[in-house]
């Protein structure tokens, strides 16, 4: 028995050095065909290339040289081409307003009426003071026709004769003054009725109905602005006339001048200056200008503040970009501008003034250069540039329905 068992412990230990080794070779049979698993299908590291940053996209605009207005812009304030104030010439009741406050009114239409009964018993007087004068003079000229006839004959003194001669020419001389006084007379009650002295809009009545007007004192009524044609009284800086090629503008000069409202709009009118002082404002450092614009729609109206724009002249070989693609740094403004190879590169330029929503680039760019316009945040110097033409959207990427 003893014998038996030990030939039972001596098989069983052989099996299992039978054994180990099996398990090891199956294991290491499992990891090779699981690593080959994992890795099937992938290229050898070793052999694997590093994929190159795509190329951003964004608008680019190829620029020219270009003709651009040199346009100037200031405040402006409206007034009437003529500022009337309406006064009464005579003393006297008010008796009545004839017009409409704020309406338009024609040179010589009737406004106010002033008593006039002591105006016509005045012209009364004096008409019967010229009658008078009149018969005096008759008088006169019938003795001095009839003593010359008789100082010829010798039948008077030539005294009496010349009495009568300088008898008739003091009652000619009284005679025009009782005329004059008949003219002057009429005139005042005439002025009983005022009138518009020009054509305009009215303004607001000063003296209300029963008030008594004293002439030469506080005899204002109301006052008129002539709207048609308007004036635009505005000012203009030293350093604004230094961009134009005479340095200074006159009265006359080939000057194109439009308006901005101040709700935005245009007015549709183009106006022409009238007036530019011949010296500029030493206190201000401005020269005053002014110009005149049809109003026959009555659309501008006096005391309105507007912003006049002039164009004077034309600007040779200049280049405009859109204001969003100009950068501001330390070293001044700054371009992304394309190189031969589509790579973006900073470029400093020297700006002018604004044309609309672009600036004007005085230098700094060449006929052909390629500025960068938009998607300015995500770009690099030296990043590649898929460029695309101004106001065309981003090109759909790889697998989308606009792709496809």
């Amino acid at each position: 028995m003893q014998t038996q068992a030990i030939s039972f412990k001596q098989m069983v230990s052989g099996l299992r050095a039978a054994i180990h080794p099996c398990r090891l070779a199956l294991s290491c049979v499992s990891l090779a065909v699981l690593v080959s698993g994992c890795g099937q299908g992938q290229p050898d590291s070793a052999h694997a290339a590093i994929p190159a940053a795509p190329a951003l996209s964004a608008a680019v605009l190829e620029v020219a040289p270009q003709r651009v207005p040199i346009a100037l812009e200031a405040v402006g304030q409206i007034e009437g081409s003529k500022e009337v104030e309406v006064r009464a010439r005579v003393s006297g009741i008010l008796l009545k307003r004839l017009y409409h406050e704020g309406e338009l009114v024609r040179a010589g239409a009737p406004m106010f009426k002033i008593d006039p009964a002591p105006f016509e018993i005045a012209l009364a007087q004096a008409q019967a003071q010229l009658a008078q004068e009149q018969a005096r003079n008759e008088q006169s000229r019938r003795e001095s026709t009839r003593l010359k006839q008789l100082a010829a004959e010798k039948a008077i003194s030539q005294k009496e004769y010349d009495d009568a001669s300088s008898n008739r020419k003091l009652s000619d001389a009284t005679l025009q003054a009782a005329q004059a006084n008949v003219r002057q007379a009429e005139l005042n009650l005439s002025y009983t009725d005022v009138a518009a002295p020009v054509s305009g809009v009215s303004g607001r009545a000063v003296r209300s109905e029963g008030s008594l007007i004293t002439a030469g004192g506080d005899s204002l009524l109301t006052s008129i602005s002539q709207v048609d044609p308007i004036w635009v009284r505005f000012s203009l800086a030293e350093s604004d006339l230094g961009k134009l090629p005479q340095r200074r503008l006159v009265r006359g000069a080939q000057v194109e001048v439009s308006l901005i409202l101040p709700d935005g709009s245009r007015y549709p009118g183009k106006g022409q200056l009238n007036f530019a002082a011949t010296q500029i404002d030493p206190r201000l450092g401005t020269q005053q200008l002014r110009a005149e614009f049809d109003n026959a729609k009555g659309q501008l109206l006096p005391g309105q503040f507007v912003r006049a724009q002039l164009v004077a002249g034309q600007r040779d070989n200049v280049f405009l970009v859109p204001q969003t693609a100009v950068m501001e740094a330390e070293a001044g403004y700054m371009l992304f501008v394309l190189d031969k190879e589509g790579k973006a590169a900073l470029r400093p330029v020297q700006l002018g003034d604004w044309i609309g929503s672009d600036w004007m680039v005085l230098g700094g760019l060449a006929t052909g250069d390629r500025v960068v316009v938009d998607n300015l945040l995500k770009l690099r110097p030296g990043a590649a540039v898929s460029p695309l033409a101004p106001g065309q959207g981003k090109p759909a990427e790889p697998g989308t329905a606009a792709a496809k």
